[in-house]
């Protein structure tokens, strides 16, 4: 295999993964660092910070391989996927099975040092992540499923830092859930032409015209719940300005997604980062705020 060949067979697996791509891994990212600062009290160890980021990544990676290798007799009749490596054949359905595998070990790899609650919790983690791609078969709102495979590094990241998951864990996972139903029907109406055509089920769809509504009546729930998760914890001023910020940044989001363009539901789903990222600085800036005050 010439250099040429090298390249182009990284350039295939790069984007079969994702990696050209990185809103997916933010998206997953961020709910779990949530979870990683407050079960740590603001104070968690490098280690595992370090761990959750890179296990993040190699997670979503075989996640999107694992849907793709689900998908890819639907993926080659919606435009936005067409070009997909499994449609055009750049990559094999062995090959694309091998990587998967080699991704699945090196997150396990990660994760040894960590206690054994942890390690039981990969076993569902994995599980879930495999069959989502399933649910859009049959379920209506295939987007609530996906937010509990992108938010179980909520419920890893307390068993991590407490050897225990509270009742907090699982109230975190459940803002996660409305938070990927917004974002994710979002995306899903980018493709909604496409998905009525070739019958896959997504929540853009079920909402129909209330779809507008029903992303803004999201965001509200995740912010509500995220709002008692401050309660119980007693969070101050940083905590619910981060709240605020990512109330604003979802006020806009419904600016670009009210005429249901393609271009403006994209931006809409892309631009979540920051409204990831704006829960995570007022969850930082709050303990910041304690660890400063001792």
């Amino acid at each position: 295999m010439n250099l040429q060949n090298i390249r182009e067979r990284l350039d295939a697996w790069e984007r079969l993964t994702r990696l050209d791509k990185p809103i997916g891994t933010l998206l997953l990212l961020w709910p779990t660092l949530w979870a990683v600062w407050i079960a740590s009290r603001g104070t968690p160890e490098p280690v595992v910070v370090w761990i959750y980021c890179l296990g993040t990544l190699l997670m979503r990676s075989a996640g999107c391989i694992m849907n793709d290798l689900a998908d890819r007799k639907f993926d080659g009749h919606v435009k936005r996927t067409a070009r997909r490596p499994l449609v055009t054949g750049e990559v094999s359905v062995r090959e694309a099975v091998w990587l998967t595998v080699l991704l699945l070990l090196a997150a396990l790899c990660l994760i040894l040092p960590l206690n054994t609650l942890t390690l039981w919790m990969s076993l569902p983690a994995v599980l879930i992540a495999a069959s989502y791609p399933l649910f859009k078969r049959f379920f209506a709102i295939p987007q609530a499923y996906l937010g509990v495979a992108f938010g179980f590094g909520i419920p890893m990241a307390f068993a991590s830092c407490q050897n225990e998951l509270p009742a907090l864990a699982w109230w975190l996972l459940l803002a996660n859930i409305f938070w990927a139903i917004a974002y994710d029907t979002e995306y899903a109406m980018v493709d909604r032409d496409d998905d009525i055509r070739i019958g896959i089920r997504t929540s853009a769809i079920t909402f129909g015209r209330y779809d507008v509504l029903m992303v803004m009546l999201s965001y509200a729930a995740m912010l509500l719940v995220l709002g008692y998760v401050g309660y119980q914890l007693g969070m101050g001023w940083p905590y619910y300005a981060g709240l605020l910020l990512a109330l604003a940044i979802a006020g806009y989001h419904y600016t670009l997604i009210r005429t249901r363009t393609r271009e403006g539901c994209f931006r809409a789903f892309n631009h979540n980062n920051w409204l990831g990222a704006a829960v995570f600085a007022g969850i930082a800036g709050e303990y910041w705020r304690l660890l400063g005050s001792l």
